[in-house]
């Protein structure tokens, strides 16, 4: 009869030859670069792709708002200039002056109001280009500035011609150039929705300008090309 087999010893324990543990997972060093927080730091600041932090963005656009407002002083001068002029006569009539249009099938009238929202809509094409040249990124705070520096240069413009226009006081002009003799009327803004002109013009053209030529984001559906696909 042969000898019984004698069993293999057990393991020891602590041995080297234990059975396989996972590592454990350590520190993670964080990334470097402008794709980590460590670029973010460096690189980006509080700039990052989808442009500056929104207290940036308030100020930028509050500068605008003021700059495209004060563009209104030059339209208004311009209007002033251009605007055709509506001639009034002056008149006696039981003792008391009375003022009425020379050519009451004139449209000089007409003409006033439209040289001032055909400037009014160049002016906002202007600023809406330059204000996309210069801030492609965009934003509702930018947009909401150049509604309302156009409105307030609309309504800076308005007052300017009417302060550099003929007087307001018709009765003492007629008076001061006789009987019977044409002056010029003062500016009058009869249309009062041209004032809207310029920030309507403003908003359309800088929407379509960034719509066409401005950033885009990435599609998320889209594969990352920096990131190899597959093994």
């Amino acid at each position: 009869m042969s000898a019984p087999l004698t069993p293999p010893p057990p393991p020891h324990e602590g041995s080297s030859h234990d059975a396989w543990q996972p590592p454990s997972a350590g520190p993670v060093a964080a990334p470097s670069g402008k794709d980590g927080a460590a670029g973010d730091a460096g690189g980006y600041g509080w700039y990052g792709q989808d442009g500056p932090a929104m207290k940036t963005e308030v100020r930028e656009a509050a500068v605008i708002a003021v700059a495209v407002a004060l563009g209104g002083t030059l339209l208004g001068v311009l209007w002033w200039w251009l605007a055709p002029r509506v001639p009034l006569v002056g008149d006696v009539v039981g003792g008391n002056w009375v003022v009425y249009l020379k050519d009451t099938e004139g449209e000089q009238a007409v003409g006033v109001d439209g040289t001032f929202s055909l400037l009014a809509l160049g002016f906002g094409g202007v600023s809406a280009l330059v204000v996309f040249l210069v801030r492609r990124h965009g934003g509702v705070p930018l947009v909401v500035a150049l509604a309302v520096g156009g409105l307030l240069g609309s309504l800076l413009a308005w007052r300017i011609g009417i302060w550099l226009g003929p007087a307001q006081d018709v009765i003492a002009q007629a008076r001061s150039v006789g009987k019977g003799v044409a002056f010029d009327a003062p500016l009058k803004l009869s249309a009062k929705g041209a004032l809207l002109a310029w920030p309507f013009a403003a908003l359309v053209l800088h929407l379509g300008l960034t719509a066409l030529f401005g950033p885009r984001d990435p599609d998320p559906l889209l594969p990352d090309p920096y990131i190899p696909q597959g093994p």
